[in-house]
């Protein structure tokens, strides 16, 4: 497993391939003009676990507190979330409030490209990888897009892990899902064979079609480093293959079974994915909040007054938690996970069989706990615990 800042360099071009007649993407994805002066900076560590068939998938831990996964989506890289003037305010909130773990989808990105199963089972299958590398147990899951499907097929999968579900901008049936027309199977192949051909060009214009269907209201600034974005974040095969898969997505059967809370977020006038696709979610998935938000826009941008809305909302969804106070904020990922366990009052062999973890690893987790707090016995660490906001989520 290997452990970098976020200036870590691009993966060698024996997994990227097409890098070899992009020039230097990695140092041409982000031009200064396009790079406003509000966009967000963050640190984070990058890593990379192994999924079920030898691909490499790269990703991110940021920010301090309880953890909150991301479920990936494509048109990601993580070495440029940095100072991404599109939703890397998103990363910069959530970073403040949770331990945010985020990773590139297989053929994107950090993580390898080139893979010989492109395929929904495989996405859902590279989550639960990206999960049991990350050390942890049960968390809130976040999907956005097509991530919104593959959060819900986790969820299903594994009810004991997952304490909350939030679902933005995303869809349970893919575009040749809902009754289309024969016209509409013919322009979704034509999309796909215009990736084929036109993805990687210097020339924006196939992917500035994208572009504004993601974010009608963003500036020309915006714009541009999200045709840039896309061009160096995968290659154009990948984008076709992806494109197919997500027209293919059918997970209807999937929603009645969802059983923890679940808040679900649409842009009214999403031009990428039907509000009524939104409305899915919520009719299927037992008691899901649904909020609608006065946007155009797929991806909320950040001074748009839906952002502050989603925020808001989630906020008042997730459990509220103290996220750190000066002792607590040294413990890891690992160990606040076990400080929540004994804030909810259970012994050494509940935590045992809830992490998988054996009894003889908890008590030396706990005894570092007890040392980085400089604590005496568990009482007192369970009050320091509670003051700090742990031991509500039970």
């Amino acid at each position: 497993m290997t452990d970098s800042c976020c200036d870590l360099a691009m993966p060698p071009t024996s997994r990227h391939p097409t890098l070899l007649s992009t020039a230097t993407p990695s140092r041409r994805a982000q031009p200064a003009a396009a790079r406003p002066a509000n966009s967000s900076t963050f640190k984070q560590q990058i890593r990379f676990c192994t999924a079920h068939d030898g691909v490499q998938i790269a990703y991110a831990t940021s920010g301090r507190g309880t953890p909150l996964v991301k479920a990936s989506n494509w048109l990601s890289h993580l070495e440029f979330d940095n100072g991404n003037p599109v939703w890397g305010h998103l990363i910069e909130e959530l970073s403040q409030r949770h331990t945010l773990i985020r990773y590139d989808q297989r053929g994107c990105g950090l993580s390898d490209w080139n893979v010989a199963d492109i395929s929904f089972e495989a996405w859902v299958s590279d989550l639960e990888r990206v999960v049991d590398a990350a050390g942890l147990a049960r968390f809130p899951l976040l999907g956005i897009s097509q991530g919104a499907s593959i959060a819900v097929a986790y969820a299903v999968r594994h009810p004991e892990r997952v304490s909350h579900l939030i679902l933005h901008g995303g869809y349970a049936r893919g575009r040749l899902k809902r009754n289309p027309s024969p016209q509409q199977r013919e322009e979704a192949e034509t999309m796909n064979k215009l990736a084929e051909l036109g993805w990687g060009q210097e020339n924006p214009a196939f992917r500035q079609f994208f572009t504004t269907q993601f974010i009608p209201g963003g500036t020309q600034a915006q714009h541009e480093w999200l045709n840039e974005l896309q061009r160096v974040s995968t290659s154009p095969a990948n984008a076709a293959r992806m494109m197919r898969v997500f027209n293919d997505i059918d997970i209807v059967s999937m929603l009645d079974h969802v059983t923890c809370p679940t808040l679900i977020l649409h842009a009214a006038g999403d031009a990428r994915v039907p509000f009524d696709e939104g409305r899915l979610f919520a009719s299927h998935i037992p008691d899901a909040r649904y909020v609608p938000l006065e946007s155009n826009n797929h991806l909320l941008l950040q001074d748009e007054p839906a952002w502050r809305r989603w925020m808001q909302e989630l906020q008042d969804f997730l459990p509220r938690f103290v996220q750190d106070t000066s002792s607590l904020g040294h413990l890891t990922t690992r160990e606040r996970e076990l400080v929540e366990l004994m804030a909810q009052g259970r012994d050494n062999s509940q935590i045992a069989a809830f992490t998988g973890l054996s009894e003889k690893t908890v008590r030396n987790h706990i005894t570092n706990i007890y040392a980085k707090l400089e604590v005496e016995n568990r009482g007192q660490m369970i009050v320091m615990a509670r003051q700090a906001g742990f031991g509500r989520g039970a």
